[in-house]
Formats: structure tokens, C-alpha cells, sequence
């Protein structure tokens, strides 16, 4: 009889590359389970445990922890080892000590510890904007969150929402002017301003041009997420 489901594992060779793992060491890792971030763009909460905050030493606790219902994720209990964790994620332990997952010093995801004020509250993008039934509106963020609400979003801007019910304590619009994160890419980890926007044509997409201190560069705006006005509402690096 065939094997159900899918495989739990990947070839650590091939597993990407911003993933903080020994390659030669074993064969396999944790994969990614399908869910509200890309595989390419998240890391598996066991590996979190184990790698990234290493509170485990192998796979196998990781997994006792998680099933035990010992650790938070935007302050929902998460039972599953290889649930997708991302992009500002929060990952809350049984002692109550949580880290949001961020950009920082070109790396794609990196754990920084917040304090309490900050446990409970996190910044998502917006995505998606469609009508639904009843002419309302549905957006939808960077992390898979939906929400139905009567604000004036646009795609592109951020939100700051209070967890785990999903409720928008602030809004930023992707406007000049802006501070912003850069997600992915060299630069990722860096906050600059919002100098300009440019429409995308044909051959390009719509970029933002963001100055730091030491110089200017000009980004694909899915690579950009506005963090505040003046400096970072929340702590981001």
C-alpha cells in the first residue's frame, strides 16, 4: 500500500539557502509544511527551536515541545514541528520570552528578542484587496492573515495589529517619505526613507527609491515593507 501523506523531510542540499543548518551534517532536515509563507521565504518551527534559537538539540525535542503545546506563534499555540514561521512572525516559549523573525545583516530571517509591550503585536502588509459578499472588503496580508474591515488600505500598505484576533491597532501607507525595511535581497535588515515611487511599466515593476545614510537604491516595492513615519514603531532589528 502506497504512503499517505507528504514527505516530512528535505535533502539538507537542497533545503535554501538562508537557513542557518550545518549542510553536511546528515541528510535530511525539517521541511516546510504548506502554509501562510512561501518555503523559499520561511523556516520550519522545529528548525527555529533547534538552529535559529537553539533551545533544542535535535529534532526529536523540538518535536516533544511543540506537541506539548509549549510554544506560541502571534499568540496561537502551534502544535506542528514543521508549521512555515516568517516574515515578523512571533515565537512565544512557555517561559514567556518571545522573538519576532526579521531581515537583519543581509540574512533572511533572524530572531530578535521583544519585550512584552511588543509579544503581542506585529506588522503585516497588505497583500490583497477584493470585495466580498455584502460589498465589504477582505485584505490580506504577508502572512496569511484576512481581515474583513471598513479602512481605506491599499495594497502595499502595513499594518500594525494586535494578536492573536487580528485587530488594527495603526496604519502606515506606502507613501514618500515613509521608513521602511528591506525584506530580501543584500540589503535586507536595512531601514531607510521612501525618497520616491516609481510606476512599473512593461519590462519593470514598481520600485521605490530608499536612502539610507550612506547612499540610495532603488527596490521592486515586494521587497520594501514600511515600518513607521519618522523611525520603526516596533523593534524590527
Amino acid at each position: 500500500m502506497g504512503k499517505k501523506g507528504g514527505d516530512t523531510r528535505v535533502k539538507r542540499q537542497l533545503a535554501p539557502a538562508f537557513w542557518d543548518i550545518k549542510r553536511k551534517h546528515g541528510q535530511f532536515v525539517m521541511r516546510v509544511k504548506p502554509g501562510p509563507h512561501s518555503k523559499d521565504r520561511s523556516y520550519p518551527l522545529g528548525m527555529v527551536l533547534r538552529d535559529a534559537l537553539k533551545i533544542t538539540k535535535n529534532a526529536r525535542e523540538s518535536e516533544i515541545i511543540t506537541k506539548a503545546g509549549k510554544v506560541k506563534v502571534d499568540g496561537v499555540v502551534k502544535r506542528d514541528p514543521n508549521l512555515a514561521v516568517g516574515l515578523m512572525d512571533i515565537v512565544e516559549l512557555a517561559s514567556g520570552q518571545a522573538y519576532r523573525l526579521v531581515p537583519k545583516d543581509s540574512e533572511l530571517l533572524v530572531p530578535v528578542a521583544v519585550e512584552d509591550a511588543e509579544k503581542n503585536v506585529k506588522l503585516v502588509k497588505v497583500t490583497s484587496k477584493v470585495t466580498v459578499k455584502g460589498k465589504k472588503t477582505q485584505y490580506g496580508f504577508h502572512d496569511g492573515k484576512t481581515l474583513i474591515s471598513d479602512m481605506n488600505l491599499k495594497v502595499g500598505d502595513t499594518c500594525l495589529v494586535q494578536l492573536p484576533e487580528v485587530q488594527v491597532k495603526d496604519h502606515l501607507g506606502f507613501d514618500k517619505g515613509a521608513m521602511a525595511l528591506i525584506t530580501t535581497g543584500e540589503n535586507a535588515g536595512r531601514v531607510g526613507r521612501i525618497d520616491d515611487i516609481r510606476d512599473g511599466i512593461f519590462s519593470l515593476p514598481r520600485r521605490a527609491l530608499i536612502s539610507f545614510e550612506d547612499r540610495s537604491v532603488e527596490l521592486p516595492v515586494d521587497m520594501v515593507m514600511v515600518v513607521g513615519k519618522d523611525k520603526p514603531i516596533i523593534k524590527v532589528n
